[in-house]
């Protein structure tokens, strides 16, 4: 769980996005980090077991810095005003799908799967769904997935219109393959986040996703 003055000092960050505002507020900052730290390391203490795969991960690795990359965007504020918890094997520089945590008033959810890889790892994952496409609809198909998350998350920034170089528009598996992303999301209410049973039931939720990242690492590290 994270605590209702973790949550508050978001809402605050939110609407007093600036430097000098952060800088008075520095030790609700240091209050907020150590909440946020210890919320990811109770969910390792739970996932873990569930994905061994994990099983390496610190902290310090499933983190993200509360200072946004302005450099390229249109939004110059400062600070991220939301939580973010990822969980992956992948080790630097070896991207690998994986499980994620956001937490933000009015856009809090749980995903899992790979998030707008590089070219060659979209090459990647396609081959695999091609080959393999009964392998993945056993996975979208099971029970437990598809009440907790329905289908892979498909919007149209994230999916072709057409089909994608070197596969056949009548492949059975093109739905998939015109695919950018291969997620799969659930949203939340943020009130559950001070709910003491917060992390047990998110990661009861969470590792419905881990046959889904097991089939994309699989891609991804096969040569």
């Amino acid at each position: 769980m994270l605590t209702n003055e973790s949550l508050q000092f978001l809402e605050d960050l939110k609407a007093n996005n600036n430097r000098d505002w952060f800088q008075d507020n520095k030790k609700r900052y240091e209050i907020f980090k150590k909440d946020y730290h210890q919320l990811v390391s109770d969910f390792l203490d739970v996932m873990k077991p569930l994905d061994p795969s994990l099983e390496l991960l610190e902290v310090k690795n499933c983190t993200f810095r509360i200072n946004r990359d302005i450099r390229f965007s249109k939004d110059k504020s400062p600070y991220k005003a939301h939580l973010g918890i990822w969980m992956s094997a992948g080790a630097k520089g070896a991207n690998r799908s994986g499980y994620y945590v956001h937490i933000e008033k009015g856009g809090s959810f749980i995903a899992g799967g790979f998030y707008s890889p590089e070219a060659e790892e979209l090459k990647k994952v396609r081959k695999e769904i091609a080959f393999f496409y009964d392998d993945l609809e056993e996975i979208l198909n099971d029970v437990t997935f598809k009440k907790e998350f329905g289908s892979l998350d498909r919007t149209e920034t994230n999916s072709l219109k057409n089909a994608p170089k070197d596969y056949e528009k009548d492949h059975p598996a093109i739905e998939h393959l015109k695919l950018k992303s291969f997620t799969a999301s659930q949203k939340f209410d943020i009130k559950e986040v001070s709910q003491k049973d917060f992390v047990a039931k998110m990661s009861k939720k969470l590792i419905a996703l881990k046959p889904l990242n097991d089939f994309i690492n699989r891609a991804l590290t096969s040569e």
